[in-house]
């Protein structure tokens, strides 16, 4: 019998399958195969912190198929993937194994390979071990710890502070840096500030610019020359010496790489160069390492990216500085390999740098291989990895000073000049706005000059500015301060700014993070009542403490009791709150951002509206918002927004929850905007009190429509979807746009395509719309009309292989059939004899059950055992069936269930 190889991913272990021979059954687990039960109890601090685990339907599935193959094996190899979940994944594989008797007579051994290439796979399975178990005590005390804070925090914040919900115990710390920084900019301001530059040239009349350090004899801090009359005198000082070359000061300067990529900076560097999100920079990153179809083999290209080391195997440096001296050059490779540490707080440097396989698997000879994403990040890795071990770059750098005969005015001009560029030749590291400046004025190249040399004056300008608030954080720059701080784990950052967004807590403009209304009043909160547990310190403290779990040096019960002891008492304190302390805690907090200074000098918490009233915050059953103290009498209210309060009768905003846009154009109804449990919705008409069952049209409002800017004409064309956009220029099918649960689509026929979310569903195009579906339609072949009704007869590519469908019914295609060759009539014969209705969706199936279950209560004449009895046989039905997959799902079903944890990107998206 073979022994078996556990994997996470099916795509790993078709490729691991090839590298191992017939003598193994590789399978996948697809992530986690249990998980804690999202519900109060899974987790018992009173019982020594135990855990509840449970199997999702999936995971049993795998787990069984695994006790399946393991029937006369002897060897298990838990080869997930070489971090602390992984070491979970293959402990979890473990226990429910050892729960089921699996495996007597098997020996278990943990397997880990940081690169999927043969040769890794090989040395890794001649080389097992235990499993590491102070790495799983890690993984659960950050699991309970998570799971404790979220199911215990959540509560307190729905009871005080309506429509709101914790972040997480990582993310809440994350948002407090964003809204911090926005409070940062919001107190800002302005400080004035002048330069005054000269235009020079030499005797050679060679043109450059100096700017002013020195005026009177006394040199010149940034803020001496704070208004225009100050700079005017400073430029006339100028103007009035004849000006020379007072001194020469040449150095040179060395420039070293940067080291290979970590998990941070890799993200760091894919958001600033590519524009790539941190999930999407992942997601790639998983591609390129669980490898590409090359010649007919899956290789790996890259190593394991989730990692904070920044060390290269040996063998692997060896082969880029050949690379280097074979294609770039003999003088790019430095004497002595270049070695890195990690200067990243609680850095493991657990296992290698992120690297190619190969170097010489260049991203040239890759390109063909892969996507635009793929061939960017992968081009990205390879540069950086062999820029590592290049040669540094030098640089001769100037700094001419320029004075007249009294030496009381001085100029300075600074430049420098790329002597070898080493290591430049093949990667330049990006940098931010400010950075780019200063290495421009570093890169400005100066003319031959001689010290005493006269140099004629050209113009002199006064330059007004003034200091800028500190940015916004990016991506980048939010990564690197959370790595900077100590704050979670470089594997967790895709997950914990991806939270932050789906939650609706801080939204991207213009790539940078703006705290949303809601992220601030839940910082405020948390600030207010739990400082402690946002403090940056605090967090740091608590990953070092889990750091040293997984290195053998802390006991993991001992840490969580620890924590628990303290939260759990801060958590008990706030009981006593009242909804009016938390609404006067976040009103005096939050003040300067939801009443801002109105132009005129007025109070801004003055109500417009009423007169007398006072603007404060408010709690309603969907959350918070703007009101007056006037109320039941005065009716103003406002959304939270940092806007002027200046709103009249609140007309523009959503007063009582709702917006009076006009009247329908044709049926003269009221259109109205809505504010509902899941978001904002424009209706036509009221409800027919009358007739219960007979509902106004509605339509919600696609994410980022704003509800107190949105016009009449735009809801009434929302209200009118779906809409007619043309006829397919090639088949004179009608195409229609509209809006689904995932969002804008256009759709042909029963064949629908998703337009991005910059597309205007309200106006988009046929030729934007013949393009979003043309992708669709290449996997789709219509063979014609059915013979006997008439109705369009296609194949389809699923995710089982390819199958026939007409209407609700759907047939798989013989295997190896190629679905272009494939006639009407083989369809027709095929899904009359092999054909399946396709599942039902939930909502029609709970119906269904309910429709059958009033007659069967009507005609209820059996005796209680006989119902048990029929209950009993219903129940065994009912589990083999499910245990058996269906040929309907064999057949693809119309929307197929996206697969939980498939990859190690998903399982992320639990961490932290």
């Amino acid at each position: 019998m073979t022994d078996v190889v556990v994997v996470e991913s099916p795509a790993k272990a078709k490729t691991i399958n090839k590298y191992l021979g017939d003598g193994y059954t590789v399978l996948a687990s697809f992530g986690h195969v249990r998980d804690l039960p999202p519900k109060d109890g899974s987790v018992l601090p009173d019982d020594g912190f135990s855990m509840k685990w449970q199997a999702d339907e999936r995971g049993t599935k795998q787990v069984a198929a695994i006790i399946k193959a393991l029937k006369g094996a002897k060897h298990l190899y838990l080869a997930t993937d070489p971090d602390r979940e992984g070491e979970a994944i293959s402990w979890h594989v473990r226990a429910m194994l050892e729960e089921r008797n699996a495996l007597k007579g098997v020996d278990v051994q943990r397997v880990t390979f940081n690169e999927i290439t043969k040769s890794a796979i090989k040395h890794a399975m001649a080389h097992p071990r235990e499993l590491d178990m102070p790495l799983i005590e890690a993984y659960l005390a950050r699991r309970a710890l998570d799971y404790l804070v979220g199911f215990t925090l959540s509560p307190v914040l729905w009871r005080k502070l309506p429509g709101s919900r914790s972040a997480g115990r990582v993310q809440s710390v994350a948002l407090r840096l964003i809204c911090e920084r926005e409070a940062e900019i919001e107190v800002f301001k302005p400080r004035e500030y002048w330069s005054v530059t000269a235009s020079l040239l030499t005797p050679a009349s060679a043109p450059f610019t100096a700017r002013l350090t020195h005026l009177n004899g006394k040199k010149l801090d940034q803020f001496d020359l704070g208004t225009a009359e100050q700079a005017e005198a400073a430029k006339r000082a100028v103007e009035a010496e004849d000006m020379s070359v007072r001194s020469i000061e040449r150095r040179k300067v060395r420039r070293n790489p940067q080291p290979p990529f970590t998990t941070s900076t890799l993200q760091q560097e894919a958001s600033r160069k590519l524009g790539m999100s941190a999930q999407t920079t992942m997601r790639t990153a998983q591609q390129l390492y669980e490898g590409m179809e090359l010649g007919g083999e899956t290789v790996g290209l890259i190593t394991y990216m989730r990692t904070d080391g920044v060390t290269m195997a040996q063998e692997a440096v060896q082969a880029i500085r050949g690379h280097i001296g074979s294609k770039i050059g003999p003088d790019y490779v430095p004497a002595q390999p270049r070695h890195y540490t990690s200067k990243a707080k609680n850095a493991q440097e657990a296992h290698e740098a992120i690297r190619p396989t190969d170097i010489s698997r260049t991203p040239e000879s890759m390109a063909r291989y892969l996507n635009n994403d793929q061939r960017r990040l992968y081009e990205l890795v390879w540069k950086r990895a062999v820029a590592s071990q290049m040669e540094s770059a030098t640089l001769d750098q100037v700094a001419v000073d320029i004075a007249g005969p009294s030496a009381q005015t001085v100029l300075r001009a600074n430049g420098s000049i790329l002597t070898f560029d080493g290591f430049l030749k093949l990667y330049r590291e990006g940098r931010d706005d400010s950075e780019k400046a200063a290495a421009d004025d570093d890169s400005r190249m100066l003319p031959p000059m001689h010290e005493k040399d006269p140099l004629k004056r050209e113009g002199v300008e006064a330059e007004q500015h003034f200091t800028q608030p500190p940015p916004r954080y990016s991506e980048a720059s939010l990564v690197k301060k959370m790595e900077e701080l100590g704050i979670g784990r470089p594997s967790t950052y895709a997950s914990i700014l991806s939270v932050l967004q789906d939650r609706s807590y801080v939204q991207l403009e213009n790539r940078r993070f703006v705290p949303e209304a809601r992220g601030r009043l839940v910082t405020a909160f948390l600030v207010s009542f739990f400082e402690r547990y946002v403090d940056t310190g605090f967090t740091a403290s608590l990953e070092e403490l889990l750091d040293d779990i997984s290195d053998g040096q802390a006991k993991w019960k001992e840490v969580l009791a620890s924590f628990w002891h303290d939260f759990s008492k801060a958590v008990g304190d706030t009981k006593e709150l009242t909804i009016t302390d938390v609404l006067n805690a976040l009103d005096k907090d939050l003040g300067p951002f939801f009443f801002p200074p109105r132009a005129d000098g007025s109070d801004p918490r003055h109500c417009t509206s009423c007169g007398t009233g006072r603007l404060g915050l408010k709690l309603g059953r969907y959350g918070a918002f703007i009101g007056c103290s006037n109320y039941p009498e005065c009716q103003f209210t406002r959304r939270l927004t940092a806007d002027s309060a200046e709103e009249g009768d609140g007309s523009s905003a959503l007063k009582d929850g709702m917006r009076l846009l006009g009247q329908h154009p044709q049926t003269g109804e009221d259109i109205t905007v809505r504010q509902g449990p899941w978001g904002l919705y424009a209706q036509q008409g009221e409800p027919d009190p009358a007739d219960k069952k007979a509902k106004p049209r509605r339509a919600s409002l696609p994410k980022g429509m704003d509800g107190a800017s949105i016009t009449l004409e735009q809801a009434v064309g929302l209200l009118s979807l779906p809409r007619l956009v043309g006829l397919h220029p090639e088949t004179g099918e009608p195409i229609e746009a509209g809006l689904g649960r995932f969002g804008p689509y256009v759709k042909m026929g029963a064949v629908y395509g998703s337009l991005d979310k910059d597309d205007d569903v309200l106006t988009v195009g046929l030729n934007r719309a013949v393009d979003a579906l043309a992708k669709k339609l290449a996997s789709i072949r219509n063979l014609g009309n059915h013979p006997k009704d008439g109705e369009p007869v296609m194949v389809r590519k699923g995710r089982f292989g390819p199958y026939a469908q007409h209407g609700q019914l759907v047939a798989t295609l013989p295997r190896g059939t190629d679905m272009d060759a494939v006639t009407l009539e083989e369809a027709v014969a095929l899904l009359a004899d092999k054909g399946k209705p396709l599942k039902a969706k939930a909502g029609a199936k709970k119906a269904a059950t309910k429709k059958k279950a009033a007659p069967k209560a009507a005609a209820k004449t059996t005796t209680k055992a006989a119902t048990k009895t029929a209950t009993k046989t219903a129940a065994k039905s009912t589990t083999k069936a499910k245990a058996t997959p269906t040929a309907q799902e064999d057949a693809e079903p119309a929307k197929p269930k996206a697969r939980k944890a498939s990859t190690t990107t998903t399982r992320k998206k639990k961490a932290e």
